[in-house]
């Protein structure tokens, strides 16, 4: 019998991919059966559960490449020396988001693998590793904003990067249900908080 080579498994595998994902874009990851995707990727179930023991692996792999992508695109961004402008930041990986947010990007289905890792304890324990490695990315970015004198003196670096890492979602959420906000939006409105804090009276910002 002849030896399946590795770059045929990894297409089979990635066929796998993106026939469930079309599924779960069309259809709903919860009303998604594994039988949607037997049918949408043309193999049989054995072929399928070679690669996939459940749905839920299925999901977990590719948000696996959703969020390898994610995570190199922003170390890259936040530890460009000298730093770049926060605002800059955020409206480049606006702009990533919206590249993956087409009719059938991969980040459609970030609301429904949060919905289901709600209820799914290794789908959420995975998705929370994946999150924090995110959040933790943007607390050197913002100590070196600080330094920089491109932030307050004082900022707190983990306050302040879960509320960086707070608009991404937020971000996500309008572009996929609201249809109406775009990266240059975002940046301004970024640009203008930036102004407004880095010009506060002191007592002001240490009311605040």
């Amino acid at each position: 019998m002849p030896r399946v080579s590795a770059e045929h498994l990894e297409r089979r595998r990635q066929q796998i991919l993106d026939a469930a994902r079309a599924c779960f874009v069309r259809k709903g990851v919860h009303d998604t059966s594994m039988q949607d995707i037997f049918a949408e990727s043309g193999l049989s179930a054995g072929a399928v559960y070679r690669y996939f023991k459940s749905k839920s692996e299925i999901i977990e792999a590719i948000m696996s490449m959703v969020l390898t992508d994610m995570r190199g695109f922003v170390t890259d961004l936040a530890s460009t020396d000298p730093p770049l402008p926060l605002d800059e930041v955020i409206e480049r990986i606006t702009r990533m988001v919206v590249l993956l947010s087409g009719e059938d990007g991969p980040v459609h289905m970030a609301p429904h693998a949060w919905s289901l890792a709600m209820h799914d304890p290794a789908l959420r324990s995975y998705i929370k590793e994946n999150m924090t490695t995110l959040r933790e990315s943007w607390i050197g970015y913002v100590e070196r904003l600080v330094t920089a004198g491109m932030l307050p003196a004082g900022t707190d670096p983990v306050a302040t990067s879960k509320v960086i890492f707070a608009m991404m979602p937020g971000f996500l959420i309008q572009r996929l249900f609201l249809g109406d906000v775009t990266p240059e939006e975002f940046r301004l409105g970024v640009r203008t908080l930036m102004r407004q804090s880095l010009t506060a009276p002191a007592d002001v910002a240490s009311a605040s």
